[in-house]
């Protein structure tokens, strides 16, 4: 039987993540609070957040900007978690 999790990406119950999916604390706060469907919706901000910014993921510097904008994104903490100003995805109209 899944997992249920009052995901605080959707605002609703949500199937849960089988696993925390990053280490720590914040993985297992993550795990609690965030379905696989508010997951998928971190990821593909994510990849946004690496290309804009140019991160690299095995910089330790990088990993802390991205952890900032995942507790922004995931749990409305910081100023991080919106997007850049002036992003458009690709294929938006101008």
């Amino acid at each position: 039987m899944s997992r249920i999790v009052n995901c605080v990406v959707l605002k609703r119950e949500s199937v849960g993540l089988d696993a925390p999916p990053h280490p720590g604390p914040l993985g297992m706060r993550i795990y609690e609070n965030v379905s696989k469907e508010g997951w998928q919706k971190w990821l593909e901000r994510l990849t946004m957040i690496i290309n804009e910014n140019g991160l690299n993921t095995a910089d330790k510097g990088s990993i802390e900007l991205i952890e900032k904008h995942m507790l922004g994104f995931l749990f409305g903490e910081g100023d991080y978690g919106t997007t850049p100003a002036g992003f458009r995805p690709p294929g938006a109209k101008k």
